[in-house]
């Protein structure tokens, strides 16, 4: 089936599209994927994971932190655990104010907005401790916002993402209802929150054309924003920090073609703050597919398609 898309420039997409990375080694690569010459100087994001490990990291945080700035990245910080006996591990009060008395002691790059999401996927449980308990994540998140709004230090705070795509079954539930649960246990629990965090892809298998429509979609936040409206007139800002397609037969030959019709009509929606597509360098791994880097640390063919996509 033939593929055709009337194209029209962005209305909105200066200083939202980034890139998600795993480590504080890769600003280089994600400058080199992202600026363009008309975005060399404009702020663009990079979402990175900050784990239980990373605490004894202060210096190595902080050189990131230095070279963000420089290379004009602002970092959106997902906290994460530690991997355990198959899950990610549940944080303790304890490690939530470990973890932020960390990040408030470093200089970021920009001060005024530090912007943290809150943990990853606890809708599966192998993100939950082997567990999926809604009303407990939701005691976390309001406690960490707490916390961190507490320390006055301008911290944004996103709760986690959730996979859009998950059935209800004994790994995973449905993202939906896993909000029903989590928010008719802790009904305050949004007004303390200052944006939202989607995982907005195009399922199902990460592959479907970027025209399509549903929940599991690219549009996937629209949803999301529209359910909210059943608990709060509060509108959010969004940051999708996680997006993107597989590289396999059925998406190569359209891959800057679904890039560009995403950066021009999705990713521009006003609601939107930032995209960072997963993942800058995955390969060698279970997310080679996605990955912008090959194992020997030359670009993709994502690289191509998304480097194109930001430079017309």
């Amino acid at each position: 089936m033939l593929f055709f898309i009337v194209f029209v420039r962005p209305v909105y997409a200066a200083e939202v599209l980034g890139v998600h990375i795993l480590n504080t080694g890769e600003l280089d690569k994600a400058s080199a994927l992202i600026k363009t010459e008309k975005t060399k100087n404009t702020w663009d994001y990079v979402t990175i994971p900050f784990t239980f490990d990373d605490i004894q990291r202060k210096a190595e945080w902080q050189r990131f932190f230095y070279q963000a700035r420089e290379l004009k990245f602002q970092p959106i910080v997902r906290l994460a655990t530690r991997f355990q006996d198959g899950s990610w591990q549940i944080p303790t009060r304890k490690d939530i104010v470990e973890m932020t008395a960390v990040l408030s002691r470093m200089e970021w790059p920009i001060p005024t907005e530090r912007i943290v999401v809150v943990f990853n996927e606890p809708n599966h449980k192998n993100e939950w401790g082997g567990t999926i308990d809604p009303e407990g994540y939701g005691y976390v998140l309001r406690f960490t916002a707490d916390w961190l709004h507490a320390e006055l230090a301008g911290y944004v705070v996103l709760p986690a993402g959730l996979d859009l795509a998950a059935p209800n079954g004994k790994d995973t539930l449905d993202a939906f209802t896993f909000l029903d649960r989590m928010l008719k246990d802790n009904d305050e629990l949004l007004v303390m929150l200052d944006g939202w965090t989607s995982h907005s892809y195009p399922n199902p298998a990460f592959s479907a054309a970027p025209t399509a429509k549903g929940k599991n979609s690219l549009r996937g936040f629209e949803y999301e924003l529209e359910y909210l409206r059943k608990y709060t007139a509060k509108e959010f800002p969004v940051y999708i920090t996680e997006t993107g397609w597989t590289d396999s037969k059925q998406t190569s030959r359209w891959l800057y073609q679904y890039y560009r019709y995403a950066v021009d009509h999705i990713w521009s929606d006003p609601r939107v703050r930032a995209v960072t597509p997963f993942v800058l360098n995955g390969a060698p791994g279970v997310f080679s597919q996605f990955s912008f880097y090959d194992a020997q640390g030359k670009p993709t063919l994502h690289f191509d398609a998304y480097r194109k996509a930001l430079e017309r």
